[in-house]
């Protein structure tokens, strides 16, 4: 296949938003004619005689009638935004082994060859306490280790996992399943901001998509292809995690899963999933295990694995109270009725300390009356 030039781009825009040409058709199309605008620019039983069936080629002939490509190029690049074909340079080096990969991606943010050594994290909109923090401190971690986080920009483990890796100063990766001018959800477009400097948001669906439940299983095989494997932190049975897992399978992603309570519903999944054969995860060198193994398997080297979670140390100016509560605190949410019978003070002394610690960010309330150690 040809290398796309700046002049052919405006085909490949064009030629993706006709529906009924997918990937498939889209690259019989550039087979047969040698660039997009060849094959935008073709008649009619040229595109037959390139494989098109009857179906496509109506569609075809609607779409040239109705786009003109550059005014949809012109409109990519007001949104300030870039365009990957299949053949860019910059196109994620995971999708080239999968069948349905997009022949284009929209992105805001540019992946680089370091995002070849990424995890995908997914898992519930509606996690727990426990599930949050462990997305968390699970992300943190391992994009302090180098590795890119990759997630869906959803509402719970989603989102926890992408600011978890900004906050660690590391990569991240969203895929939406929408136009990236539309942000769902609409609360997380200060986060998309932050991803995109910070790394990319991408989409295989064009300006103005609306985010439809169908976009998000077809959104997912996205996902588990750019990550060496697929973490899931916490999910329920029938949850849309699922998808992504089966995805994960079908190309040879391993899948990962961080095991939960046995009366939680919402570690239902996950548990299931383990005892099926996905690899229990407790920390992340469990995670940087798999991910060493797989990069040796495709010749990408090795990663170094991040030193072992250590509390804190608490700053030289701290009371002798701050000092303990800061002793007991960890990553496990602890109840400031418990803390107090630990620290040995009052209730009402002790949640002073720990708003005054919050405001120092050394705490984090994570539920009602719950604190952990904030990790630094």
């Amino acid at each position: 296949m040809p290398s796309t030039d700046a002049a052919d781009l405006p085909y490949w825009i064009a030629l993706s938003l006709v529906g009924d040409v997918g990937p498939a058709r889209f690259g019989l199309l550039l087979e047969y004619f040698g660039s997009a605008r060849a094959a935008w620019e073709a008649t009619a039983p040229d595109w037959e005689q390139a494989g098109l069936d009857r179906r496509a080629v109506a569609s075809l002939s609607e779409a040239r009638r109705a786009l003109d490509p550059h005014a949809e190029a012109e409109r990519v690049a007001q949104a300030g935004l870039e365009v990957l074909p299949w053949d860019s340079p910059d196109y994620p080096t995971g999708l080239g082994g999968v069948e349905t990969a997009p022949p284009l991606l929209y992105t805001r943010g540019v992946p680089t060859t370091a995002d070849a050594y990424a995890v995908t994290i997914v898992g519930t909109r509606k996690p727990t306490t426990y599930g949050r923090e462990a997305a968390r401190y699970l992300a943190g971690e391992l994009a302090r280790a180098g590795v890119t986080v990759v997630s869906g920009l959803a509402r719970g483990i989603d989102g926890a996992a992408h600011r978890a890796a900004l906050e660690a100063g590391g990569r991240t990766i969203a895929v939406m399943g929408s136009g990236l001018d539309v942000v769902y959800p609409p609360e997380h477009r200060g986060l998309a901001a932050e991803i995109a400097a910070h790394g990319a948001v991408l989409s295989e669906f064009p300006l103005g998509t609306r985010p439809m439940p169908a976009h998000f299983p077809r959104r997912n095989r996205i996902l588990s292809a750019l990550g060496l494997a697929t973490l899931v932190v916490e999910a329920a049975e029938g949850s849309g995690t699922l998808s992504t897992v089966r995805y994960a399978l079908e190309q040879g992603r391993d899948v990962l899963c961080v095991p939960g309570s046995i009366f939680s519903e919402t570690s239902a999944l996950t548990n299931r999933l383990i005892g099926e054969g996905a690899k229990l995860v407790s920390t992340p060198e469990d995670v940087l295990e798999e991910l060493t193994r797989t990069a040796a398997l495709r010749g990408m080297g090795q990663q170094a694995a991040p030193p072992a979670p250590a509390a804190p140390p608490a700053p030289l100016d701290a009371s002798e109270e701050e000092r303990r509560v800061l002793e007991v605190l960890g990553p496990e949410p602890v109840h400031v009725d418990e803390l107090a019978r630990a620290v040995g003070s009052p209730v009402a002394q002790v949640a002073g300390t720990l708003a005054l610690l919050e405001m120092r960010g050394l705490v984090r309330a994570v539920g009602t009356m719950h604190y952990v150690a904030e990790r630094r």
